[in-house]
């Protein structure tokens, strides 16, 4: 990519090179390579090389947009794909590469693996450049490739978890999911794996009806897993807690890392992050953001403190929005009070579990641990709690990129497990004996989830 970058400046006639890259580090290295090689040229206005992708601080963001003097190079995700449109681009370097999330029906993990996009979105990049004028698309695949890639991206029902649909269908008297005329219908197995996690999240009973907490886990503006933590909760009086750090969950992580501040922006975090768990960063930073507004009451001052502490604004807005419509669902539940003493770490993270229960794992070696099924997983190195975790833990999610990483995660007790999974848990019995002193036969038992 870099190669063919520096081939089109060498041409003739200027215009701005828009370069699709798949993931943020490729488009940071990207950039250093662009910029070093751009320093050593010398002569003349050397060219203005700029990242775009999504977790940018919006100043960074909209520098794609403002004049130059000279030729601009934008590196960018698939987010300049069709969300933004880059003006002045005459030239496109496209990777034919991003990184497509979906989830793993037989694993039950979410995968963020890069992958070839689609012809559609191929011919998309193509027509990012050229919108004014005549414009030129670097492919750095061959037809043949080109030709072989599917028409179209997958559709996202095709590559989602469906606990969240069924639950709304359930809800809203729609009908079977599996008869039910999908544009493109799912398959049987992503049907039965939604409907499996939705009993074991006690929504649904054995005749797949929706129970008291599945009818208020369908009014909640959340995934099941992240409403079933709440309503766990109310029963630890620690609803403020959970509620807060539910909100923070449905987001996208508020913080955010400029490309030339990344330590000045991990200083700013690591305020937040000296907690029990990952799961109280949540608490932690919604405590200093709201007693930071309480004192201000001024929208402009909360931007600057969101600027001094590299947080998103519209994400901080968006997680103060998600908790009001929370809130507002619960004054209407009997039984939903908020506790006005500050919750236990352990009456938290037994409400937090709640959601979890797939997502347990046991250490086999330090930051090593295995889920149900074996499978290894390393906790993700960006965790507050990496290093510092013991025997047991259990993740808000469990991602597959270049490994199985677990991610948003806090240490657990393994007595805590059994009295919440119940009917989930199988028991097996070994080596009975007499005890004499007891007078009884007894036996081991053996309890796996």
């Amino acid at each position: 990519a870099v190669q063919a970058v520096r081939d089109l400046c060498r041409g003739e006639g200027g215009g701005d090179i828009l370069v699709f890259m798949p993931t943020e580090r490729d488009i940071l290295e990207t950039v250093e390579a662009l910029r070093a090689h751009a320093d050593k040229r010398g002569g003349g206005v050397p060219p203005v090389v700029l990242p775009l992708f999504g977790r940018l601080s919006p100043g960074d963001q909209k520098k794609i947009f403002q004049p130059v003097k000279g030729r601009k190079i934008v590196v960018a995700t698939n987010v300049a794909e069709t969300s933004i449109t880059v003006p002045g681009i005459r030239y496109v370097v496209d990777t034919g590469l991003a990184r497509l999330a979906s989830y793993n029906v037989r694993a039950r993990t979410s995968k963020l693996p890069i992958v070839p996009v689609s012809r559609a979105s191929c011919d998309q990049r193509k027509g990012r450049c050229g919108r004014v004028g005549p414009g030129v698309c670097v492919r750095l695949y061959s037809e043949e490739d080109y030709l072989n890639r599917p028409e179209y991206t997958p559709p996202e029902i095709l590559r989602t978890n469906l606990a969240e649909v069924i639950l709304r269908m359930i809800s809203l008297r729609l009908g079977e999911p599996a008869r039910f005329p999908f544009l493109d219908p799912p398959s049987g197995r992503a049907i039965q794996d939604g409907y499996a996690l939705l009993t074991e999240l006690g929504a649904l009973d054995r005749k797949l009806q929706l129970t008291a907490h599945g009818r208020l886990m369908a009014r909640l503006p959340l995934d099941p897993r992240i409403a079933r933590m709440i309503i766990e909760a109310r029963d630890h009086n620690a609803l403020r807690e959970v509620t807060v750090i539910a909100a923070g969950l449905s987001i996208q992580d508020p913080r955010v890392r400029p490309v030339d501040k990344e330590a000045a922006a991990d200083a700013a975090h690591a305020r937040f992050s000296k907690v029990p768990s990952d799961f109280f960063f949540f608490l932690a930073l919604w405590d200093a953001y709201h007693n930071t507004l309480d004192k201000l009451h001024s929208l402009s001052r909360m931007r600057k403190f969101c600027v001094s502490h590299y947080l998103s604004f519209p994400r901080m807005r968006e997680w103060r929005d998600i908790h009001e419509q929370i809130c507002q669902v619960l004054a209407e539940e009997p039984g939903f009070v908020m506790n006005t003493q500050p919750a236990s770490p352990e009456a938290i993270h037994r409400a937090i579990r709640s959601g979890n229960l797939r997502n347990i794992a046991v250490k086999k070696e330090k930051n090593l641990y295995l889920t149900g099924g074996g499978r290894e997983v390393m906790i993700f190195p960006g965790s507050s709690q990496y290093g510092k975790t013991g025997d047991w833990l259990m993740a808000a999610e469990l991602v597959e990129t270049s490994r199985l990483y677990a991610r948003t995660v806090a240490g657990i007790e393994p007595e805590w497990i059994e009295p919440l999974a119940g009917e989930l848990c199988r028991s097996s019995y070994s080596e009975p004996h007499w005890e004499k002193g007891r007078g009884q036969v007894v036996a081991y038992a053996k309890i796996s989830l």
